[in-house]
């Protein structure tokens, strides 16, 4: 018998092979849109369904087809190679992308915080206090390229430990995530909820630096980081604003119901397997979350600029690059929206 999570990785493969076998790339004009999530059951991921089970996609006239991918970089190159139109992702992706030479920009800005949590396990606690501990110690992330990679190393180094010191492992989320830090193949990592709530519920691991809310992001980042949002590639924003607005109203509606009602509203809106631990503490989980969300899906305040030196302390790629933050986002669309 399939346990739930298994029956929702199976529907996810599923839905990728028919994406394969129906020439899922290039983008339409008539409403039909493909978006790539890094994980659809993260809560920091979560405006992406909810928006399709509220019936906003379709009251604009879309067709929006979610996919899933257990990590965003993983989502970021189902964009380049042009199998999807849209990626709900880390929107950090887009600074990393424009120094390679792809025009990507963020056209809904879904958070202001990263909603990222770094665990550490009850076996290391007591040696890992800080990042400053962080030298010679394995650290998971949910993929090698990842956002989690990224903000686990700037922790590293912003603390005084080169990032050659760390040794990131790529352990996903969810139990993957909590069985690595269980049998000590990670002593601490980064995840998100609902995996958070679920470590601290199973007891297996404390919170080492918690990112989830504005507060814990000027002390970890030293600014609001934008992290989840929608990004596009520009030529095809570009060639399908119709549709792109339709997507911002989409999103826009979401955010602002998602401002409006309870975590316990929110939950029974969304996908029963995604409560893996059960109902109250899923809804636990999004309560803890909530406040990374914007409520307009406009860029906060000097929020690319904090991305940019987080990004620069540690990415050789982008230590002395031009970045134009200009072409990584536009409020164009969400503006309109409001």
């Amino acid at each position: 018998m399939r346990t739930p999570l298994k029956a929702s990785a199976a529907a996810a493969t599923t839905m990728l092979v028919l994406c394969s076998l129906s020439a899922c790339g290039g983008g339409s004009g008539d409403g039909q849109v493909k978006i790539m999530v890094g994980g659809l059951d993260k809560v920091i991921y979560m405006p992406a369904m909810l928006t399709q089970k509220l019936g906003y996609f379709e009251a604009e006239g879309l067709d929006v087809q979610l996919l899933t991918e257990p990590a965003g970089v993983q989502a970021t190159t189902s964009l380049v190679s042009g199998d999807v139109q849209g990626v709900v992702g880390f929107y950090d992706h887009t600074l990393d992308l424009q120094v390679k030479g792809k025009a990507v920009e963020s056209v809904v800005q879904l958070s202001h915080t990263s909603g990222e949590v770094e665990m550490v396990s009850n076996a290391a606690a007591e040696e890992i206090t800080s990042p400053k501990d962080f030298s010679g110690k394995k650290l998971g992330v949910t993929g090698l390229g990842s956002s989690t990679d990224f903000l686990t190393k700037y922790l590293a180094v912003k603390n005084g430990v080169p990032i050659d010191q760390i040794t990131p492992v790529a352990v996903g989320a969810g139990q993957t995530f909590i069985s690595a830090l269980q049998q000590n193949s990670i002593q601490a990592g980064m995840t998100t909820d609902p995996t958070v709530t679920q470590i601290l519920d199973k007891k297996v691991g404390k919170i080492l630096v918690d990112m989830r809310t504005p507060e814990g992001s000027q002390e970890a980042l030293g600014g609001p980081y934008p992290s989840s949002s929608l990004y596009m590639n520009t030529s095809w924003v570009n060639d399908n604003k119709d549709t792109v607005q339709k997507l911002a109203n989409a999103f826009v509606k979401t955010l602002k119901w998602m401002n409006s009602h309870s975590p316990e509203e929110i939950a029974a809106k969304m996908p029963a397997d995604y409560a893996q631990g059960g109902e109250k503490l899923y809804a636990e989980a999004i309560r803890s979350t909530l406040p990374m969300f914007t409520t307009d899906g406009v860029m906060p305040k000097d929020g690319p600029e904090t991305v940019e030196r987080v990004l620069k302390a540690f990415n050789p790629n982008l230590k002395d690059a031009e970045v134009d933050l200009s072409k990584t986002f536009t409020t164009e669309f969400v503006e309109k929206a409001g």
